[in-house]
């Protein structure tokens, strides 16, 4: 007997993607949309596939990326953020919030949606995450999110 096995290729090629980006720490954040456009752009993607929305801050990031899923607009919603921990317990609230939100969008609509949320200690850690020494976690969201559609295209 042979086990199948089904797997969602790494191409971009007519999906449309929607990048639902946080603007608080925004010169962070812009990173990870450069990398996740870099992605679909090197993975057969175009410009005219993409579209970025973007909220004010994580905790919205959830709402903005349900309302895209359901408007039909996007194959796949890439949410794209950066939670940067404080001296108080605001960052655990909303990196929660954002975490279980952005999941429940997914669960509710089947419309991939990826993190890309970065959750970090320190600015030192966000800027590692967003293209230096730990790569770029938007590009990672982006595989993620085609890789995705691919597979829910196979059912």
């Amino acid at each position: 007997m042979q086990i199948k096995q089904i797997e969602g290729s790494l191409s971009a090629k007519d999906i449309r993607f929607a990048l639902v980006v946080s603007r608080f720490n925004d010169f962070i954040g812009q990173k990870l949309v450069e990398g996740a456009i870099d992605c679909i752009l090197r993975h057969g993607g175009s410009e005219e596939q993409i579209t970025v929305y973007r909220c004010p801050g994580a905790f919205e990031l959830p709402m903005v990326a349900k309302k895209v899923a359901m408007s039909g607009s996007a194959d796949a919603v890439i949410a794209l953020g950066v939670i940067i921990r404080g001296s108080t317990p605001h960052f655990d609230v909303i990196a929660a919030e954002a975490t279980k939100g952005i999941a429940q969008v997914s669960l509710d609509t089947m419309i991939p949606v990826s993190f890309g949320v970065l959750t970090t200690e320190n600015l030192e850690q966000a800027i590692e995450r967003a293209g230096t020494k730990a790569g770029n976690k938007g590009f990672d969201a982006a595989m993620t999110a085609m890789e995705m559609v691919n597979l829910y295209r196979q059912f």
